[in-house]
């Protein structure tokens, strides 16, 4: 059998979070339900962070509210704090996603807390999914760290500064870790070593991988991280997004055109390419631009 590549997609969040058009929680639903009609299982479907900071979030709850829960489908919503944690547990989300830092520059920026500081709200969350009504189906854990491969503040991020994270995190028992190139700093031999890395600093933890493609390196990072054994990729639909809170910072890599990469080399997806063009096409309407990916423009390989 060929070997498969979950792809988590990003684009109802990290994808429309960095956009400069705003829209309602009902064409974000919908964006949603197009991506899992083209195949996304994994999807990050919201983001309950503060509306006065990231407009482009609100309503979270409506948008969630809009998207019953169906079998075989995993909804997302990213968190940064405790109160983040609160809201999104109180909605139908199937996995909260904890976004961290590698560094305290981006940490105090992005959410007003250094890595220690992080590090005691990941405890706290921690503790109130323990300490949770018993019997109820609380939603999986799992976070995200930030800048692990250049962070726009400090600058560049040692080995030892991600194993260290990753150990420390671990040691709480999240269920997966993803480490995420917030600003396209990366490359691929960077990627292999830091995963290297994390493996050492937690054997047992799953690790999921996140690429922007803001310097061109996105695709060749993907493909260092598969090469690296890992079978968690991060993408948006489009390539759309980039992250408010990180100076030039520009859109993830695209969905489509990882798919189009990893399927034309034997591996396995469960994505509808043509589906995946459609919507990045739809979703580009909705925002009044022309998406970045490259798919969306040149089309597959060989045309139908």
């Amino acid at each position: 059998m060929s070997r498969f590549i979950q792809i988590v997609e990003v684009g109802p969040r990290d994808g429309l979070q960095n956009e400069k058009a705003v829209l309602d929680p009902a064409i974000r639903a919908a964006f949603t339900r197009r991506l899992e009609a083209a195949g996304a299982r994994r999807i990050e479907a919201a983001s309950f962070v503060h509306p006065k900071y990231v407009p482009q979030m609100a309503g979270a709850e409506d948008v969630m509210a809009a998207l019953p829960a169906e079998a075989g489908r995993s909804r997302i919503g990213l968190v940064l704090n405790a109160r983040g944690y609160d809201r999104a547990a109180a909605t139908a989300v199937d996995e909260i996603n904890v976004s961290v830092s590698a560094t305290d520059g981006f940490g105090l920026k992005n959410q007003g807390l250094s890595v220690k500081d992080q590090q005691v709200m990941l405890e706290e969350i921690v503790a109130r999914r323990h300490n949770a009504e018993p019997g109820g189906a609380a939603p999986s854990l799992s976070v995200t760290i930030s800048c692990v491969w250049g962070c726009p503040f400090d600058g560049e991020v040692s080995v030892d500064q991600v194993a260290e994270r990753v150990a420390a995190i671990a040691a709480l028992g999240f269920d997966e870790i993803a480490l995420a190139d917030t600003i396209g700093a990366g490359d691929p031999w960077a990627v292999t070593k830091k995963v290297e890395a994390a493996r050492k600093a937690a054997p047992d933890a799953v690790l999921r991988l996140h690429f922007h493609d803001t310097r061109n390196t996105g695709l060749a990072n993907a493909y260092a991280g598969v090469e690296a054994g890992v079978d968690i990729l991060d993408a948006s639909c489009g390539g759309i997004g980039g992250c408010p809170f990180a100076p030039g910072a520009t859109g993830n890599i695209a969905t489509e055109d990882l798919v189009y990469m990893l399927e034309r080399a034997g591996f396995e997806t469960g994505y509808d390419l043509g589906a995946l063009i459609d919507t990045a096409g739809w979703i580009g309407e909705q925002l009044g631009i022309r998406p970045p990916s490259r798919l969306s423009r040149a089309g597959p390989f060989p045309k139908a």
